[in-house]
């Protein structure tokens, strides 16, 4: 576990340097390209609840597709983090103009305040079609390299066990961010696809 751990650290520090070698406008570039690639999809086309992470700068803007979920009436479900543990729970977001007024966490992330208990939470409410990842590395076996906390791989297990189980999963990275192989444990979830710029898409075998 050790080995595995220390594997696991050398890797993100190495894909936290090839991202932030990217600048603002490639980037942007490669988000559009992502978003409008993603509109296309079959599993997004058909899907009605989304659940969609607020980007960090080192991530995939995902604003054009938050637009692009309400504008076709889709639901929009938006992660909320609890810091001192790996719970996370999906909970609506009602508006686009919404977003901008959520708080944000010590990790600079808008997210729906710890006492809102007002939105609808998606596990409580039938579950999720497909969940966008987020994440720091990514290969074409469907292993991630997350931030360390567990958020994702955690609800994903609680999605198989609470709703109608695991909903579509589907990465959206830089190409800089696709390794040839993530080290993973059990308690990784690999995800279904790996959308980039450089291929329609990397399904898993």
């Amino acid at each position: 576990m050790a080995a595995l751990r220390t594997a696991k650290q050398v890797l993100r520090r190495e894909l936290k340097l090839r991202v932030a070698a990217l600048t603002d406008e490639e980037k942007l570039r490669q988000s559009h390209v992502l978003s409008h690639k993603l509109f296309k999809h079959p599993k997004y086309v058909s899907c009605k609840r989304i659940a969609v992470f607020l980007s960090m700068k080192d991530e995939v803007c995902t604003k054009e597709i938050i637009k692009d979920v309400f504008k076709r009436g889709k639901s929009c479900f938006i992660p909320r983090y609890e810091m001192n543990s790996n719970h996370m729970d999906m909970l609506k977001l009602n508006s686009l103009n919404e977003m901008e007024t959520l708080p944000l966490t010590s990790w600079n992330i808008r997210q729906p305040a710890g006492n809102d208990s007002s939105r609808e939470d998606a596990l409580a409410t039938g579950g999720l079609d497909l969940i966008l990842m987020p994440g720091l590395g990514f290969d074409r076996s469907g292993r991630r390299l997350g931030r360390g906390k567990g958020f994702y791989d955690n609800y994903l297990e609680r999605c198989i066990t609470q709703s109608r189980g695991k909903p579509y999963t589907i990465a959206v990275a830089f190409k800089e961010q696709l390794c040839q192989e993530i080290p993973v444990d059990d308690h990784d979830m690999l995800i279904d696809e790996v959308l980039y710029e450089d291929d329609d898409h990397i399904d898993q075998e």
